[in-house]
């Protein structure tokens, strides 16, 4: 028979046992099921989401090529795209600019204004500067070319909440989470006029996937957890969003028949807070990333072999279609 201390210490090793698979649980558990079935043809209208997002990739990434600061007349180039894009789909286009070096850089927004509660604002965005030396097409060529076609997709919806799709600056290093990142000093404006955010969407790096096992990778613990093949879209958020997080995995899974997988974890974990959606957590907003899982997935990852015939133009149709649906879901106001 156990004495009594040993009995103590069992009962404690028991307890925070118990303890860690609760708090894993809350982490990760989410509404729904991923979708495990076969991938359906494209239908007409995801074939011209495919074909306008290789092009916008294949004009950023392979025409426009490396894009940041130190690349200066190339960012110019792909801030006018935007802006020349945006305005030929009918929206008007507001620029944001800041200095960086003595040189201005800008973040680009549209609004879809709300029908019903116009003055709640989900915000959609997605960096279109670039890693040094990389042509960046799925970091964040990708990304960006998902919220051009989400500004097509939505420009008529006449969502209840307002929708403001914007495209940052200087996400990449070495502007990262610094006050030169072109996200937090776009949220710190929100959050200075007082803006009423329900949520953000950081659309960062989602064009890779892959049906192999093996394919996909994880920070040290979550292997366990989740599939290791990489054909899924992941939705990352912290803990102080794990409500928002929840209901766009909830949304996307009734929109999309294509595999999705959702965290809510502590920021401090490797990988949860590597976009945009980092800033703004620090203004208090709830706000996650959608994401192929970049560098745990896609070995070209900050790499000059980022180049646009690395993109699954097929499947991120597919999520970008999905992502139209969840946005209208999400802009909902009740």
């Amino acid at each position: 028979m156990l004495n009594s201390p040993v009995r103590r210490i069992i009962f404690v090793l028991l307890l925070l046992l118990l303890t860690c698979f609760v708090a894993v649980a809350w982490f990760t558990t989410m509404p729904l099921h991923s979708y495990s079935g076969g991938l359906k043809a494209l239908t007409p209208d995801e074939e011209k989401i495919r074909d306008d997002l290789k092009r916008h990739v294949s004009q950023l990434a392979e025409t426009i090529g490396e894009r940041n600061v130190d690349s200066y007349n190339a960012l110019k180039a792909a801030a006018d795209y935007l802006d020349t894009t945006l305005k030929g789909a009918g929206y008007e286009v507001h620029s944001y600019e800041y200095s960086v070096d003595n040189n201005p850089v800008r973040n680009i927004e549209v609004q879809i204004p709300g029908s019903k509660a116009a003055g709640e604002n989900l915000i959609v965005g997605a960096h279109y500067d670039t890693f040094g030396g990389t042509p960046g097409a799925d970091d964040n060529a990708s990304g960006v070319a998902a919220v051009l076609e989400l500004a097509q997709l939505l420009k008529d919806s006449k969502p209840e909440r307002t929708i403001r799709l914007v495209f940052f600056v200087n996400e990449e290093p070495p502007y990262f989470q610094t006050d030169k990142m072109g996200s937090l000093v776009y949220a710190r404006q929100l959050h200075d006029q007082k803006v009423n955010v329900t949520g953000m969407i950081s659309v960062e790096t989602i064009g890779y996937y892959s049906d192999e096992e093996g394919s996909q990778r994880y920070p040290a613990g979550f292997g366990i957890l989740y599939p290791y093949v990489g054909n899924f879209i992941g939705f990352v958020g912290n803990v102080g969003s794990r409500s928002f997080v929840r209901r766009a995995v909830k949304a996307f899974r009734q929109s999309a028949a294509f595999p999705s997988e959702g965290v809510a974890a502590p920021s401090r974990l490797t990988g949860i807070a590597w976009s945009d959606h980092w800033a703004f957590w620090q203004q208090g907003y709830k706000a996650i990333m959608v994401t192929d899982t970049a560098p745990f997935r896609y070995s070209y990852y900050h790499r000059p072999l980022d180049t646009p015939e690395k993109i699954n133009y097929d499947r991120m149709a597919r999520v970008v279609d999905g992502l139209q649906k969840t946005i209208l879901k999400l802009a909902q106001s009740n």
